[in-house]
């Protein structure tokens, strides 16, 4: 059963919610981050991007993470960041695209992590996890918050969504630049944090949906004092996760861009794709939507994926095996299996440069602008993968392809911020 944790979060003063608030760090190149940071110098991304604000230096230079633990800590002492004077819980809410979604965040133990209670469904890159890693240490906080799913229950998403009624006012409210409004609800109430501890300890199993660099990371943190011979207790041996139902999430497919087709002429590129699947063209395509809807009448009985080439759509389907493993019926693995290794040889889905990948939140229509003006050669439209299918990837002990989900919230950074030592 998992662990929940109150803590004494540091957030924004009420009037520098708005200016502080930021887009998580990795979604955005340190030129965007710079750019951001041009038009808004409060943004928070000065702390979780502060490569930005160095382009002359190397990105994972000592230099860049102290430049985040003076900027943090100036945040701080200028009283623009507060801590909070009891440890809380905070309801965290995000009214999206006409979706509304309220998580639960909260400290987790690092050692659910160890103890697979806290499970994964993606493999970590070393690169990426170290830097978060020096970051944490060195600003001595969890900034970025992982966001996790747990098995639904209507009784336990209700209790998280009855302590924010209506009429209750939010401790803090942002509009992203996406349009999104993120709203944070502190909770204090000792009743209501003993039984949010209580009803989350029936919990078997949490899962990260977006966040495994940075889980890792605060672990690394923890566990590289241990052997240090260094105290690990309290808020150090803890991260920071916003806990989502299951079934109150959003996932979108996650397209794939191919920048050559090898030998291939396009005749006998569709010629050998017809060997693996039934192919027809699709027709006009609403291309201001984030998936294509299929044309099959079954679409669970079948793989589906979209294929853009040359000023065309196609819809390639094949009968899915209802034998098959987890892995092995998510239509990323087929098309990796068939086309990408199968066709071009494209075996490091992570590492090879032929193969680039666009967010499942983008429309349709970015990746046909980026076929028609001749950057890449194909785009995949990606259906959006079933939640339950990702938690039984994660119960199996196995690991999905790369991008193979787009979780929707995407939460803001520097609106709840967790302290150690």
């Amino acid at each position: 059963m998992v662990k929940i944790f109150p803590f004494a979060g540091i957030r924004p003063a009420p009037s520098e919610a708005a200016a502080i608030a930021a887009v998580p760090y990795d979604v955005v190149t340190a030129e965007e981050a710079r750019e951001i940071i041009r038009q808004n110098p409060d943004s928070f991304l000065r702390v979780s991007r502060s490569d930005a604000e160095l382009p002359d230096i190397p990105p994972h230079d000592d230099r860049v993470y102290q430049r985040a633990h003076d900027n943090f800590a100036a945040l701080i002492k200028s009283g623009r960041l507060q801590r909070d004077v009891a440890p809380s819980f905070y309801v965290y809410r995000v009214y999206q695209n006409g979706d509304t979604f309220v998580g639960l965040c909260c400290g987790l133990d690092v050692e659910d992590y160890h103890t697979n209670r806290i499970r994964r469904h993606e493999h970590t890159r070393y690169d990426k996890e170290e830097d978060r890693t020096r970051h944490i240490e060195a600003v001595k906080a969890h900034n970025g918050p992982v966001v996790l799913l747990y098995r639904n229950t209507d009784f336990l998403f209700s209790v998280v969504e009855s302590l924010i009624p209506p009429a209750k006012i939010p401790d803090a409210e942002v509009t992203a630049a996406d349009g999104g409004t993120h709203q944070i609800f502190c909770i204090t109430d000792a009743q209501d944090l003993a039984r949010l501890e209580e009803l989350f300890s029936t919990v078997q199993n949490l899962y990260i949906a977006d966040g495994h660099h940075r889980a890792k990371a605060a672990v690394n943190v923890a566990d590289r004092r241990k052997a240090a011979g260094l105290p690990v207790e309290g808020n150090v041996s803890r991260f920071m996760g916003v806990l989502f139902a299951h079934d109150r999430v959003r996932i979108h497919g996650y397209s794939r861009l191919l920048t050559d087709i090898g030998s291939f002429t396009p005749e006998s590129y569709m010629s050998h794709i017809r060997k693996f699947f039934d192919v027809k063209t699709y027709g006009p395509v609403d291309s201001s939507g984030y998936n294509i809807t299929p044309h099959i009448a079954t679409p669970e009985k079948y793989h589906i994926v979209h294929m853009y080439l040359g000023g065309t759509w196609y819809e390639c389907t094949r009968p899915i095996d209802p034998s098959a493993a987890p892995l092995d019926i998510l239509d990323v693995a087929v098309l990796q299996k068939f086309v990408l290794e199968g066709m071009l040889n494209i075996t490091d889905p992570r590492g090879d440069a032929r193969l680039q990948y666009l967010g499942g939140a983008r429309p349709i229509a970015d990746l046909e602008k980026l076929v028609d003006e001749r950057k890449f050669t194909v785009a995949f439209a990606m259906q959006p993968v079933r939640v339950e299918t990702v938690l039984d990837v994660a119960d199996a002990n196995n690991v999905m392809p790369p991008k193979s989900t787009w979780f929707e919230p995407k939460l803001l950074s520097g609106l709840v911020i967790h302290t150690f030592d």
